[in-house]
Order: structure tokens, then C-alpha cells, then sequence
């Protein structure tokens, strides 16, 4: 599937062959089953050879120059009959008109889909309104998530406070117990001391 960045160069490469008079220019999309190499086929024809060179080092030069991108090998130039250009996601083929008849790659690529100038920027219109709409409700979603992790944090620190008062509580209550069985414990000798005295009473 071809990238928003890869066909913004493509535009870009079209509008660079447009811009030295470039004829007959056509975007073939390429069918995936029987292309892995590349999306896109960039064809187009000049007049000579010189026109030919003239194109393709405009392409290279507008792609550099506005993106930082290189093709990964140029074939033909010297010549000017046939020039090839490979950026990955698509190829530039700048044709003489008899040898573009010769060799009729779009002829050959029977698959593959023809598409317009217009239909390639339509696509990536549509690419960038979903980049943006993605963008959007991550944006929206922060806020969310803030608010949600502000709410945690002001839960525990009331969590921590009712569990201080609780600890208070059973601390308060600790020397009340402790009272209560010295209390008890002291019951029992009393009871004692008062059945010897009765003991001893009787004897008497």
C-alpha cells in the first residue's frame, strides 16, 4: 500500500516533468500480486534525448531539493533514449517516443491501473484529512486521560487520610483495652483476698 510521502514525491516528480515539457505522461498503479518491487510506474516522453536528461535531472533535483530523497539508481542518462529512475515506491521511465512504442510498458502491464494527475492528489488529500482526523483524537484523548489521572491522584490522598483516621481510631482504642484487662485481672485477686478473710473468720 503506498504511503502518503511516497505519493506526495510522486506528485512532485510529475509536476517536475511537467514543469521541462515533458509529453504523454501517465501513472500506471501497479498490481501488487505481480509487482513487489514498486506501487508506481511514472512514464512520460521528450522530444530528444537532450529534453530526456533535461527531465530527469529536474525530477532528481525538485525531489532532493524539497524532500531529501535520492533515487537509489539512475540508468540511461547518458544516453537520453530511455532514462530510468528508481525511488522504491515508484520508478520513472523518460522515454524517446519510438523507443517508449518499442519497449510499450503499458502494454505490458495489462494490470495495471492507469491513473490521473488529479486522481493521485485526490488520494493524497484523503490521505492527510485521515492523518489529521487520527491526530485530532489523540489531541482529544489527552486531555482525557489527564483528567482521569488528576481524579486518581486526588482519590489517594483521601484513601491515605481515611486510612490515617482509622489508624488513629484503633490506636485510641489500644490503652481502653489494655485498662480493661488490668481491670479484669485485678478483679479475680480481690476476689481472692476477700475468701481468705472469710476463711479465716470462720476458724475463729
Amino acid at each position: 500500500m503506498p504511503t502518503l510521502e511516497a505519493n506526495r514525491l510522486l506528485a512532485a516528480a510529475v509536476d517536475a516533468a511537467d514543469s521541462k515539457k515533458a509529453e504523454d505522461i501517465r501513472i500506471l498503479a501497479l498490481d501488487p500480486s505481480e509487482s513487489s518491487l514498486t506501487d508506481y510506474f511514472l512514464i512520460c516522453s521528450g522530444t530528444n534525448e537532450r529534453q530526456n536528461v533535461a527531465i530527469s535531472d529536474e525530477i532528481e533535483y525538485r525531489l532532493k531539493k524539497d524532500f531529501g530523497v535520492l533515487p537509489n539508481s539512475v540508468e540511461g542518462r547518458r544516453q537520453g533514449e530511455w532514462v530510468l529512475m528508481d525511488y522504491v515506491d515508484f520508478v520513472v521511465h523518460v522515454f524517446m517516443p519510438e523507443k517508449r512504442e518499442f519497449y510499450g510498458l503499458e502494454r505490458l502491464r495489462k494490470t495495471a491501473k492507469s491513473i490521473s494527475v488529479g486522481e493521485l492528489n485526490s488520494e493524497i488529500k484523503d490521505a492527510v484529512a485521515k492523518t489529521r482526523a487520527k491526530a485530532g483524537a489523540t489531541a482529544a484523548k489527552a486531555p482525557a486521560a489527564k483528567k482521569s489521572a488528576k481524579k486518581a491522584a486526588v482519590k489517594t490522598p483521601a484513601k491515605k487520610a481515611a486510612a490515617k483516621k482509622v489508624a488513629a481510631k484503633k490506636s485510641a482504642a489500644a490503652p481502653k483495652k489494655a485498662v480493661a484487662k488490668k481491670a479484669s485481672v485485678k478483679a479475680p485477686a480481690k476476689k481472692a483476698t476477700a475468701k481468705k478473710t472469710a476463711a479465716k473468720k470462720t476458724k475463729k
